[in-house]
């Protein structure tokens, strides 16, 4: 997500270390001089790229487990970026103070587990202007998250790491900047990306036609659906 002028510009990495395409997604849509919020920065590789390439103003990058953080801060002193990226110990948005940041960027987490964080601090989310999140899965309901509090979805990109492909997700909160288009429409990964979702649905599927209980399922037949869906969107 990508933040506006503003107070705020939180950027969020909860999870797993985000490889190069990943990071370049979530990079391309903070704003210049932006202060970012890079939470679970594991070894900081975003914070120090948003440095790097004069992104980023200033990041706080932080971690709940101890070990991953001090590699961050190994990583950071290395990079000499010491005095332009403080490191916390923490969990998810409760390291962060109101109004100190624009952009808040979660990723490499299960969708359901980003909302959750999102709505255990809701006074640090009132005072961001832009939301960055890459979910490993439950896309759906994180958009809907979204939609329903207030964030208009401002773009969709998507990146391919070791053959998997992830949607990375910018939010803002003016919607009259913001007309919800994305670049997914353009992207030449979307075909392989409607294929990706085809096989993960109809393994499911198969599972479930083991059980003459679940085919008679409301959601049996919602995965049908869903499946057929996506196959006529992929072509």
């Amino acid at each position: 997500m990508q933040i506006f002028i503003g107070a705020l510009n939180v950027l969020f990495l909860v999870g797993e270390i985000m490889t190069d395409s990943r990071i370049k997604a979530v990079m391309n849509f903070v704003e210049k001089n932006s202060r970012v919020a890079d939470i679970g920065a594991d070894h900081g590789y975003l914070a120090i790229e948003l440095l790097k390439n004069s992104i980023a103003s200033y990041v706080v990058a932080s971690d709940k487990n101890a070990a991953p953080l001090d590699a961050a801060k190994k990583n950071i002193a290395a990079a000499g970026l010491n005095d332009f990226i403080d490191t916390r110990l923490g969990d998810g948005l409760k390291v962060l103070r109101e109004g100190e940041v624009d952009t808040i960027c979660i990723a490499g987490m299960g969708g359901a587990l980003i909302v959750e964080i999102l709505n255990e601090s809701p006074t640090i989310l009132k005072s961001a202007k832009q939301l960055i999140l890459q979910p490993m899965n439950a896309i759906d309901k994180l958009q809907e998250w979204l939609k329903n509090n207030g964030w208009y979805i401002a773009d969709i990109e998507l990146a391919e790491v070791g053959g998997i492909i992830y949607e990375i997700i910018s939010a803002v909160k003016n919607p009259a900047s913001v007309a919800e288009v994305t670049k997914k429409s353009k992207s030449p990964l979307l075909k392989k990306f409607y294929l990706q979702k085809i096989s993960k649905l109809q393994r499911v599927l198969d599972e479930m036609s083991k059980s003459p209980a679940a085919v008679q399922s409301e959601k049996f037949k919602q995965i049908q659906n869903e499946i057929l869906r996506l196959k006529k969107i992929a072509g």
